[in-house]
């Protein structure tokens, strides 16, 4: 990501008018002070912009991507546009539902535009005498089901690193692809 020079972008700041009265009429110190402001013309503006640059909807294209690293969350360089910058704004809202079914299903719907169904036992095993052996339990894989929805594909690999980055460590997790729904099993 870099911000290069816009030929022919003013500076809204000239240094050659804060110079000195002295310097006002000096052709080397006007010309000098004119490339100076060339090269700072965009970092000016970029400042004078900062918040349109913070805010994911209104920031620059290759911005996007960099805001997604700041809040930790990863988008595909080949979804849409619009889809990588609905993802950054609503990357809190995924965060705060991580490890739920919700958040899980809501995730794979704006990163990869499926449809995703979770079936998890969601049991737990405990036991009420402190101190004692952990019950004998088995944890039970957590199941998801995914069909295309606004794509046409589903990559099953991505799924399942959503899932996996998802889920808790020691839980198990399979991914299921089914079909897309016909148009009348839709309706």
């Amino acid at each position: 990501m870099t911000r290069a020079a816009i030929p022919g972008l003013p500076s809204r700041h000239p240094i050659g008018g804060l110079l000195p009265a002295l310097y006002a009429d000096d052709d080397l110190a006007q010309r000098f002070t004119a490339g100076l402001d060339t090269v700072l013309a965009p970092v000016l503006s970029t400042l004078d912009n900062l918040p349109a640059y913070l805010d994911p909807r209104l920031a620059p294209s290759d911005f996007v991507e960099w805001l997604s690293s700041w809040v930790g969350i990863g988008v595909d360089p080949e979804q849409p546009e619009e889809l990588r910058r609905d993802v950054v704004v609503r990357a809190m809202e995924l965060h705060r539902r991580r490890g739920t079914r919700r958040g899980l299903v809501e995730r794979l719907r704006l990163c990869l535009g499926v449809e995703a169904e979770v079936v998890d036992g969601g049991g737990a095993t405990w036991s009420a005498t402190a101190g004692s052996e952990l019950p004998a339990g088995t944890v039970e894989d957590v199941l998801v089901r995914v069909r295309p929805g606004r794509t046409r594909a589903v990559d099953e690999a991505k799924v399942l690193d959503i899932v996996r980055a998802s889920c808790p460590v020691h839980v198990a997790c399979r991914v299921e692809v089914l079909p897309p729904l016909s148009a009348h099993e839709g309706s």
